[in-house]
């Protein structure tokens, strides 16, 4: 077996990690559990939060790209059904039903890594047991204060309100949607509702939080100026929360470590929490979030259920939100009738107790019925491919689709990316201010759907640099192990706590009023922090970004690159949110039909969470 295993490592079908894992974990065990071991493993490094024991056969192993060795591997397993697998797995002293500490568990016909079946464990106990005492305000005083905050009933639902009064009555809830639907907004106002009701002798303790530090500085400034337009007291307004942080910060992440400063045991001095992103927050990640929770916090969750899910295991807000299909209770449907004036639509089921905490905003207020990003976004979103072929046929203002079939193509995106970056090196070279010049940087953005290659964003930053070089724009040095030149845009590879910048913070290489290079990032707080570029952990150039690194922002001109082949990362999930990065203009550079076939597929996250929260265990 384990020269069967070598062999698919070779061909890039199982990682390094993945063989010396089974190798390590199954020496002298039976084929079957071997190849079990390897698949788990990389089923983890793909995102999943588990393995079906139905995906344990030749035609699903690799996902189809190498059928001949995926058979040759079932056939040395002994041929096992979902049934055999079951009874071989369990007989492993490596495996058990999660009632011994093993390293793989195997539960309701999925076999789990231990740290991801104790952490789907733990994330859906909290989803499962936190609404068993719901709170209870005076509706007819959340029913004044909703009045108060949002517009007058009309005869269309306005689900921004609904929302805010299904945050008011849950200890956790949910709220999604997608670009320009509101949920700052709705946040504003439920933070403002909140404070509004509020009787006890002590002020409300407020936190807001998203998973990278973009996102956080993102949600600091929008929910600012969401918050400057409410009428509230002076004695109120001191009350709000000024500065997001990041989740690690928020949870004393201790550097070089897997600890963290709060925990189950050490839990958050928080009343109300806020999570921005929440599409980003891996499984691992949430369950030492609710761990940290005090009992009587109440959370609310933010986001798109449509956006890719974390880079690590799990879609926790995917698979949160699929409860929302199951519709309101009927119970839920007269409180909210009592607390709205709407009358929504009771579902036919017993709906969980989860699918009353969820609230789905449904009406984009950014894009017109005419705004060809936004029929492109629904059209990829509903995985329509005839309605993507159509809008982008047209003559539109703000989408244009150019396929790299030549070499001129290619020079006509680099020529593009010249244009995009060029007022922001401007600026660097007047010698303008670091907000200024970071604003200005995002204002345009490249993402790729891949990190290599041509169309990979290591191959891109080195053409984009050249083609900056040769417009004058850019001054590199000669000696080539000296990457830095004034206006290199890097973006952080892994989190610094002590230094104060994390994954994903994109800062901009300036000379301070010494002459001195320095790499300047924006805090949540709006500030500028400087760095010296021999401090920053690992980072990279960031003309080009994955489009994974890009959630949590938005560019008023974005251009997403794929490959002229199909790859298994090409998805909906991936096209739909580099769409929805574009404020105003989006550039596709993508052969048609490998767009429309990304579109017709969808990501696959193996999970057990929803099963999990329907069974209660």
């Amino acid at each position: 077996m384990m020269d069967l295993l070598a062999t698919a490592m070779e061909r890039q079908l199982l990682r390094p990690l993945d063989v010396q894992f089974a190798r390590m974990l199954t020496d002298g065990q039976p084929a079957p559990v071997q190849l079990a071991a390897a698949l788990v493993s990389a089923a983890a490094g793909a995102g999943n939060v588990c393995l079906p024991l139905a995906e344990l056969h030749p035609e699903t192993l690799f996902d189809g790209r190498d059928p001949a060795l995926a058979r040759a591997l079932w056939e040395l397993a002994g041929l096992p059904d979902s049934k055999a697998w079951q009874q071989i797995l369990l007989a492993s002293p490596a495996v058990s039903d999660g009632h011994e500490t093993t390293p793989l568990v195997l539960q309701h016909q999925r076999l789990y890594l231990q740290r991801n079946w104790l952490s789907e464990v733990q994330v859906a106990a909290f989803f499962t047991e936190s609404h068993v005492v719901d709170i209870q305000p005076d509706p007819l005083a959340v029913r004044r204060v909703l009045d108060r905050l949002f517009s007058p009933l009309d005869a269309e639902v306005d689900w921004q309100k609904v929302a805010a009064a299904v945050a008011l009555t849950r200890r956790v809830s949910v709220i999604s949607g997608g670009p320009g639907t509101g949920k700052t907004t709705t946040v504003a106002k439920l933070l403002a509702a909140m404070l509004l009701l509020h009787q006890g002798d002590k002020p409300l303790r407020i936190q807001l939080a998203a998973p990278t530090g973009k996102a956080a500085a993102r949600l600091t400034e929008s929910l600012r100026s969401a918050l400057s337009k409410l009428l509230l007291e002076e004695a109120q307004q001191r009350h709000l929360p000024r500065e997001a942080t990041t989740l690690h910060r928020l949870l004393g992440a201790v550097p070089d470590s897997q600890r963290l400063r709060y925990h189950q045991g050490n839990p958050l001095h928080l009343d109300v929490l806020v999570v921005d992103e929440a599409s980003m927050v891996d499984l691992p990640m949430m369950a030492n979030l609710v761990l940290a929770l005090p009992a009587t916090a109440q959370v609310i969750f933010l986001g798109d259920r449509d956006q890719l899910a974390s880079v690590e295991a799990g879609a926790v807000l995917g698979d949160i939100c699929r409860f929302a299909a199951r519709g309101y209770s009927t119970q839920r449907v007269e409180e909210l009738e009592q607390l709205t004036g709407y009358r929504l639509v009771a579902s036919s089921d017993v709906s969980p107790a989860v699918a009353d905490s969820l609230c789905l905003l449904q009406k984009s207020y950014r894009f017109d019925q005419h705004s060809g990003i936004g029929i492109v976004a629904r059209a990829v979103n509903a995985g329509d491919e005839r309605q993507v072929r159509l809008v982008l046929q047209d003559e539109r203002d703000d989408l244009h689709c150019l396929p790299l079939e030549q070499e001129a193509d290619y020079q006509q995106m680099l020529a593009q990316c010249v244009a995009g970056y060029r007022d922001y090196l401007q600026a660097v070279a007047q010698g303008q201010e670091a907000a200024p010049v970071l604003a200005a940087f995002n204002r345009f953005r490249l993402l790729c759907a891949l990190r290599d290659g041509p169309f990979g964003v290591a191959g891109l930053n080195v053409r984009i640099e050249q083609a900056l070089q040769q417009a004058g724009l850019i001054h590199r040095g000669r000696n080539p192990a000296n990457p830095w030149y004034s206006g290199r845009p890097v973006m952080i590879a892994r989190n610094d706590a002590l230094l104060g910048v994390f994954n994903g913070d994109i800062g901009i290489a300036m000379p301070n009023e010494a002459g001195e290079l320095r790499v300047y990032f924006q805090l949540p707080d709006g500030q500028m922090k400087p760095v010296s570029p021999s401090r920053l952990p690992p980072h990279e150039t960031a003309y080009a970004m994955t489009v994974h690194k890009s959630q949590g922002s938005e560019f008023d001109h974005t251009a997403l690159v794929l490959p002229n082949g199909f790859l298994p990362v090409l998805t909906r999930e991936l096209v739909y949110t580099a769409v929805t990065r574009a404020r105003t203009q989006l550039s596709l550079y993508a052969e048609i039909n490998i767009l429309c076939r990304a579109v017709r597929t969808p990501t696959r996250r193996f999970s057990g969470l929803e099963t999990r929260i329907l069974s209660g265990t």
